[in-house]
């Protein structure tokens, strides 16, 4: 039987609620593991954590940004199987179907791989000589300039 923890700003936490919840393999019927309930205070601690990631992540160039995805990418496809089992061991698929799951997840990151192209601003002519029309891309704010 296996016993997860947190895992909040880089580390392992155990959890301090006491609470748990049993993970249930319906494949063989039997409970394979237990996973911490979180407390309100370690909740609040993950929250507060992944605000902080977002600001630094924000910071952080498109392009670089893709490369990260890039590199999760060909990590998710290194351990398929790995994650197929995992998957099928905690929701009952069979491992077809759970690879099947995982490859619709690598068309989101590659979708996210891509992204520096949607940020980028264009400009297009109008076939008006007295106007044209241009887009930036702004995390900022929303209204034109």
């Amino acid at each position: 039987m296996v016993d997860l923890v947190h895992f909040v700003n880089g580390a392992a936490l155990a959890g301090t609620s006491g609470r748990f919840s049993d993970i249930f393999d319906p494949n063989i019927g039997v409970v394979a593991g237990r996973a911490p309930l979180a407390s309100a205070a370690e909740l609040d601690a993950a929250v507060q954590a992944a605000v902080s990631a977002q600001v630094a992540w924000a910071a952080v160039n498109p392009q670089r940004r893709a490369r990260v995805m890039f590199e999760f990418k060909r990590l998710v496809e290194a351990n398929m199987q790995v994650l197929a089992e995992t998957l099928s061991s905690q929701h009952g698929k069979v491992i077809a179907d759970s690879k099947g799951d995982i490859q619709r997840g690598l068309e989101v990151i590659e979708f996210a791989c891509g992204i520096p192209h949607a940020l980028k601003g264009e400009y297009t002519s109008i076939p008006c000589a007295s106007r044209s029309a241009w887009s930036r891309a702004s995390p900022r704010s929303t209204s034109p300039p």
